[in-house]
């Protein structure tokens, strides 16, 4: 298995924050059956293997399962392949086929509602709630908590806690629970999450929301 690259995605614009993502970049040296071991002993929330990188077939794992689509994995992915000089424009995870493409410093890809199921958001009445929450807050299943920071500029703080068992605590930056968030709420947002991230999120009406952020190594 070739050296997995390791990169940032979501970083704040203090250049702080960012969750951690795992890319093993000759995806095909590590057979279906080892890629959830592999993905456990990194210990990152997820693990992506590229499988075909002039295709953008990827495949994306958490300690504990696969996943058909998350954001911050495809994010990572498709800033490292242009580093690499393997630019692509459509990523192809088990999903579908994700646009992706940069704006300046911010890499963007564009998935469907439908593809972020699982993850329940709540709402809480100030920041400092938010903030005040352990880690996990009690209870079984994802959440995403959240609160305005200033709801007519579209700004929210948020964290995130995959409740799975699988020891990832909390997730520092959620690109499928901002999905989730800004087809709900029905309009683009900036969210900061976690100690130090920023996830930027744009809101279509066709059932597609745009995840953008910086990464780095």
């Amino acid at each position: 298995m070739d050296e997995v690259a390791v990169v940032r995605v979501f970083v704040g614009p203090d250049g702080e924050g960012g969750n951690p993502l795992g890319v093993v970049t000759n995806g095909p040296a590590v057979p279906d059956a080892r890629r959830r071991e592999v993905a456990a002993r990194l210990g990152f929330s997820e693990t992506v293997f590229v499988d075909d990188a002039p295709l953008g077939r990827v495949d994306i794992h958490t300690p504990t399962s696969r996943l058909p689509f998350a954001g911050h994995p495809l994010v990572g992915v498709s800033w490292l392949l242009r580093r690499q000089g393997r630019p692509v424009d459509v990523l192809r995870p088990p999903a579908g086929q994700v646009p992706t493409w940069e704006e300046g410093e911010t890499t963007w890809i564009r998935g469907r509602v439908e593809w972020a199921s699982g993850r329940r958001t709540e709402q809480f009445r100030t920041v400092a709630e938010v903030e005040a929450l352990p880690a996990p807050p009690p209870g079984e299943g994802w959440l995403y908590a959240w609160a305005w920071e200033d709801e007519a500029a579209g700004r929210v703080r948020a964290r995130g806690f995959p409740r799975r068992g699988d020891g990832i605590v909390e997730d520092e930056a959620t690109g499928a629970a901002a999905l989730t968030l800004t087809a709900g709420l029905g309009r683009s947002l900036v969210i900061r999450q976690g100690a130090a991230s920023r996830i930027l999120t744009q809101y279509h009406q066709d059932g597609t929301v745009a995840l953008g952020g910086r990464v780095e190594t």
